[in-house]
């Protein structure tokens, strides 16, 4: 039987990567630190008092949530934010689906700076919003002169910028945002899901001049709570009213929005971790250079390294010694490359053990 999918869908492949609990998981950027005895305690304790009201819906607007991360990122960038400039929904992909939604569809399109996120394409893909791409300089960096004349291009509906880029952990600078901004008649999104690992300044300082930019984070990455699918982004109010229009209802659950909150609630021994897990990073960074490899600068909690001449056969290897890495070799812009996160010092010793042993066996 044939079904009649979109089109525009047959032949695409869903997102998605490998799970092999067997294996020391590596390739999907997840924080390697679980939560403490006391986080775990104060999330079963905020989820049970919301369990009592399950058969009520959740409040559909999130406020309290919303107030805790606008309380949050006020903290971390120093710009004043209230709850009606921040809005929440179920991961950073579901934010950014509602921005496709919002700004994006039919005669339309979408720009982005390849290698980036393959989400950002198949999000506007399910949108049916077109898709643009330009190709990010060989160092995978991204100039401001370079993202203007794309923008001049191909007059984009939504423009998306990574800082750290994934999966090359470089950063977009604010002088590329803020001319992008300057240039574009359309949004610009600037994802910084891996914000908290870099050193840079948030976009979010450059909300009060620039009325069509979004900034989108996540819990999921230094909050580790890959398991919670929070993502949030912060906007105008305006920007914020567009997306309640197309968000379906109820869409985070009581739950979610409980044990979200919880978790905001120990902010600081959350993003504890942020150190170690960069401490790991640059372990890696300099044990694959010793060992002859070529890496990525990156500001984010994973590396590309490499290059490799059969990525796949590479790939394939380091999982026969039990660890599973991110093969990206088949993305635009990516041959030859693998990506690996930072994990705990033992996951990080049993990493650059394999990936010693294979370089001896081609040596």
């Amino acid at each position: 039987m044939t079904l009649p999918v979109r089109d525009d869908l047959l032949g695409k492949q869903p997102y998605g990567a490998p799970q092999l609990p067997q294996a020391i998981q590596l390739n999907v950027n997840e924080n390697p630190f679980p939560p403490s005895e006391s986080l775990i305690a104060a999330v079963a304790k905020a989820v049970a008092e919301a369990t009592a009201t399950l058969n009520r819906y959740p409040d559909r607007e999130a406020v309290g949530l919303r107030f805790d991360l606008a309380a949050y990122l006020t903290r971390v960038t120093g710009v004043p934010l209230s709850v009606d400039q921040v809005w929440a929904a179920n991961g950073s992909n579901e934010v950014l689906q509602q921005v496709c939604q919002a700004f994006g569809g039919p005669g339309r399109v979408a720009l982005g700076f390849e290698p980036s996120y393959s989400m950002h394409p198949l999000l506007a893909a399910g949108t049916n919003t077109g898709w643009v791409a330009e190709r990010r300089a060989a160092d995978f960096t991204l100039t401001a002169d370079a993202a203007v004349a794309a923008v001049a291009r191909h007059r984009p509906a939504i423009t998306f910028l990574t800082t750290p880029n994934n999966p090359t952990g470089t950063v977009t600078g604010l002088d590329v945002v803020d001319a992008v901004c300057q240039a574009s008649d359309g949004m610009v999104v600037v994802d910084e899901a891996y914000a908290e690992f870099g050193g840079t300044v948030s976009a979010v300082t450059l909300l009060d001049r620039h009325p069509r930019l979004i900034v989108s984070r996540t819990m999921s990455k230094a909050f580790a709570g890959a398991g919670l699918r929070l993502g949030y982004l912060a906007a105008g109010a305006e920007v914020v009213d567009a997306l309640r229009l197309v968000r379906l209802p109820y869409h985070l659950s009581a739950l979610t929005q409980a044990a979200a909150r919880a978790a905001l609630a120990h902010t600081d021994e959350l993003l504890g971790t942020v150190e170690a897990v960069k401490a790991q990073r640059d372990r890696m960074v300099d044990g694959l250079r010793e060992l002859g490899l070529t890496v990525v600068p990156t500001e984010a909690n994973f590396l590309l390294f490499g290059p490799w001449e059969l990525p796949a056969t590479t790939w394939q290897q380091l999982l026969d010694l039990g660890v599973l890495v991110r093969d990206v070799s088949t993305g635009p812009g990516l041959a030859g490359w693998l990506r690996v996160n930072a994990g705990t010092e033992d996951e990080t010793s049993a990493f650059l053990a394999a990936v010693s042993e294979v370089v001896a066996a081609r040596s």
